[in-house]
């Protein structure tokens, strides 16, 4: 009798999401599926707005990573009226950006991620989270909360609030940057720049800790996409885009990201609402790539900050010669690379006197009947399409989402565990922890509402063929 073990909701990600288990008549994994349930609607109502308030209204797509749809949204804007913005609009824009990554990380690492590895995936579910990460190493939560307020406070200071800012708008930015507002962060660096130094050494003993079970955490082949700047180094801002294959082969490269639609299409699947974007030339779904951290260290040649590249460099050895690295749990130590990189770059910027600029935006009226942003998000390369009329309202509207473009590889990741672990209809709840830890892996961002506190309860049924619940489990 086949069976499906169902678990509801997938806890510590952002979003509703569920993961379905299909046993075969041997008990065995036949296959594994994550299923996004809940209904955007974002690209459809955007439509009849002007162009003008699509910064600000992007921006509550999510109150995780507002920024970063702020800031791709007020590019989009730049393209329509087809303007340059002043450097110091640029570099306000990319310091923002860069707190984005900061606090975004820090959320993903402390508080979602590091209760399975420093209390255990076996660890009870009532304490596995950042409460029973402050009783088990309070200094080591307060520093991770505190490394995520830095971010917000950078992102408060320069928007007005830590989300949902309207500071970003086509052709530049509302406000200015003030010399006190500099002066208070670079105060509070030395702390910043211990605690990033913290957390990578932090995942170093994970890995070590766990080395017999990373094997089975999401190792596949696929592509890998995201931008890179005009020397091949990281880059989260402007840049081009990069496509490299599992075996570290670059198959395309300096691709406009105005032209995304030519190399990137997006399917869809019954079962979930969750878009299934895929490399056109490959077609779906062989076409399966990942973006966010993991993909970025993979394809970029160096980072321009020392600490941040001499992890680089480590990271790279993780993989045999010159290929990829594959392994989806280290998606997690490309994060905490890629969180020192934006700690340093941020203080190279707080010292850049054009942050002090009193020419923030250009203005210009509608040149552009059809404009495109694309930034690199904390999870992956962000893209925002907008077509407008001549009077600047929108006709239509398409988001290609990063947690978007790991889809297909989050649904490898979760069968490949399930089926490392999972052996007949008997399972444990630190099995299913496993199995959630591998979409972890990927931090993905899925709704349009935040989900600070509250109840997030766990509900596993088992079923058999004939649709009859066998087996309940409860958290």
């Amino acid at each position: 009798m086949s069976e499906t073990i169902t678990i509801s909701p997938v806890t510590r990600i952002e979003g509703h999401a569920k993961i379905t288990i299909h046993l075969n008549d041997k008990g065995e994994v036949q296959d594994a599926r994550f299923h996004v349930n809940e209904f955007r609607g974002f690209e459809k109502f955007c439509e009849g707005r002007m162009v003008w308030e699509m910064p600000g209204l992007t921006s509550r797509i999510c109150g995780i990573c507002p920024a970063s749809h702020l800031v791709t949204s007020a590019k989009a804007g730049d393209d329509i009226l087809a303007i340059g913005i002043p450097e110091t609009a640029e570099k306000l824009r990319r310091m923002l950006t860069l707190a984005q990554w900061i606090q975004s990380h820090a959320l993903s690492f402390f508080h979602l991620s590091s209760p399975d590895f420093l209390l255990g995936f076996e660890a009870d579910p009532a304490l596995r989270n950042i409460f029973g990460l402050l009783a088990h190493d309070k200094d080591f939560a307060v520093r991770g909360i505190r490394l995520r307020k830095f971010g917000q406070q950078v992102i408060e200071m320069l928007g007005g609030r830590r989300i949902h800012t309207p500071w970003a708008v086509a052709g530049g930015v509302r406000e200015a940057f003030t010399r006190e507002e500099r002066d208070a962060l670079l105060a509070w660096y030395p702390e910043v720049r211990e605690t990033a130094l913290l957390a990578i050494k932090t995942i170093k003993r994970v890995h070590e800790q766990y080395s017999k079970e990373i094997p089975s955490f999401g190792n596949f082949q696929s592509l890998f996409m995201g931008m890179v700047g005009p020397n091949g180094e990281l880059e989260y801002y402007g840049g081009n885009l990069r496509v490299m294959d599992s075996a570290g082969n670059i198959i395309a490269n300096n691709i406009d990201p105005r032209e995304y639609r030519q190399d990137f299409g997006e399917a869809s699947e019954s079962w979930s609402y969750l878009k299934f974007p895929y490399y056109k030339p490959l077609g779906y779904p062989k076409g399966i790539y990942r973006v966010g951290p993991l993909a970025r260290l993979n394809i970029c040649d160096s980072i321009t900050t020392p600490l941040a590249e001499q992890e680089r460099r480590l990271f790279k050895k993780l993989a045999p010669s010159s290929e990829a690295v594959n392994n989806s749990f280290y998606f997690h130590y490309a994060r905490l690379i890629e969180m020192l990189f934006a700690v340093e770059k941020l203080e190279e910027l707080l010292h850049d006197p054009a942050i002090f600029g009193t020419q923030v935006r250009s203005k210009a009226e509608i040149n552009r009947l059809e404009g495109i942003g694309a930034c690199e998000a904390p999870r992956g390369t962000l893209f925002h399409h907008y077509w407008v009329d001549e009077n600047g309202v929108l006709q239509k509207v398409n988001m290609l989402i990063a947690t978007a473009q790991n889809n297909m590889a989050m649904n490898r990741t979760v069968r490949q565990i399930a089926m490392q672990f999972i052996d007949g209809p008997k399972v444990s709840e630190g099995i299913l922890n496993r199995i959630e830890a591998g979409i972890r892996c990927f931090d993905p961002c899925l709704s349009c509402s935040t989900h600070a506190a509250g109840e997030m309860p766990l509900e596993v049924q088992l079923l058999g063929a004939d649709g009859r619940v066998l087996d309940v489990k409860r958290r």
